[in-house]
């Protein structure tokens, strides 16, 4: 699954750790989301997304 989380949060000046600790998850999971190696689960989309103020879909692609 693709997604916009890299250019969000660059657009946010947030580093990987930044986000990572106002998600509670650890930098390595945003890593891999960012590189499409780990699809997060709904919980963690719903937070990304709130984050962001965004949906998920807005965020995530299904190619």
């Amino acid at each position: 699954m693709k997604n916009d989380l890299r250019e969000l949060r660059l657009a946010a000046g947030l580093s990987q750790r930044e986000l990572a600790q106002a998600l509670g998850v650890s930098r390595q999971t945003i890593n891999s989301i960012e590189t499409a190696r780990y699809d997060p689960s709904l919980p963690l989309a719903i937070a990304i997304a709130r984050h962001f103020h965004r949906t998920v879909e807005e965020i995530f692609h299904v190619d």
